[in-house]
């Protein structure tokens, strides 16, 4: 199981780790935290060092009730790091999350290898087409109305149901474009209650119906602090027990804050499988 990342072929038979890094002021864990171009580049250098293989840079909070602003205002904000980051990083894989097909553009023009769109196409219309132009993997996530509206659409009948028809819809649309390389995320977090997150992760190996990758994101989550009744800045260990789940259950990509904690857990596993 292959993506293609720059015309390099990167195996995703073995799980990967993807480390988080916004660059927004209001992100719900670490808004804020990365604003000089020092602090960014020493983030981006530990997390490689710990043994990154993905790096997703993040431009726009997707949390519930995140301000609006416009895409001019995104392209603003992350096409000077991505440049920062490839420059001193030439061999970076970066993922750009973003569900605006103009800043899908102009990020993987400046060097950006994938593109992790929260809304799979649906939030902009151009997306999709302008990915299979691209030709750069494609992460679709599940999700519901938009950051503003999604957690007041959580009535759903069978959850696994609806997630896996939402994903066959989207998957179908995407090869109808040519887009080659496709990696599906389950949204825990969107659109979801905390009940339904759980039930989503002790169901996840059903998406192996569709034979193609797929990425956790749950790194200090509501669902783990609220559950936990703590806070993001505790929930790591929670974290890391919903990440040993989420490999057991087939997961190919783990989108986390804290990259040393997720090799480790990696590396466990692996060696109990011997």
């Amino acid at each position: 199981m292959t993506i293609n990342c720059k015309g390099e072929l990167v195996d995703l038979s073995s799980p990967k780790i993807m480390g988080i890094l916004n660059i927004t002021p209001n992100s719900f864990y670490d808004g804020g935290k990365y604003k000089t171009d020092k602090e960014i580049l020493n983030q981006a250098e530990k997390m490689l060092n710990e043994g990154a293989d993905f790096i997703d840079l993040g431009a726009y909070s997707t949390k519930p009730s995140a301000e609006f602003f416009s895409e001019e205002e995104e392209i603003f904000r992350i096409i000077p790091v991505i440049e920062l980051l490839l420059h001193t990083f030439p061999n970076l894989y970066l993922s750009i999350d973003t569900f605006r097909a103009g800043v899908a553009k102009v990020s993987v023009e400046a060097g950006a290898a994938i593109i992790n769109d929260i809304s799979a196409g649906v939030l902009d219309q151009e997306m999709i087409a302008t990915v299979a132009d691209l030709q750069v993997p494609y992460i679709m996530m599940h999700m519901r109305g938009n950051p503003k509206t999604m957690q007041s659409m959580t009535d759903y009948e069978d959850i696994l149901l609806e997630v896996r028809k939402y994903f066959s819809e989207r998957i179908t649309v995407a090869r109808h474009a040519k887009i080659n390389d496709i990696i599906l995320d389950p949204g825990f977090g969107f659109a979801k209650t905390l009940s339904q997150n759980y039930e989503l992760m002790s169901k996840m190996e059903l998406l192996d119906v569709f034979d193609l990758p797929v990425l956790v994101g749950i790194s200090r989550k509501s669902m783990l602090y609220n559950l936990l009744n703590t806070t993001p800045e505790q929930a790591l260990n929670g974290t890391t027990v919903l990440n040993t789940v989420a490999l057991q259950k087939g997961a190919n990509i783990l989108r986390v804050h804290d990259v040393k904690e997720a090799v480790q857990t990696r590396e466990i596993l692996k060696q109990l499988a011997i």
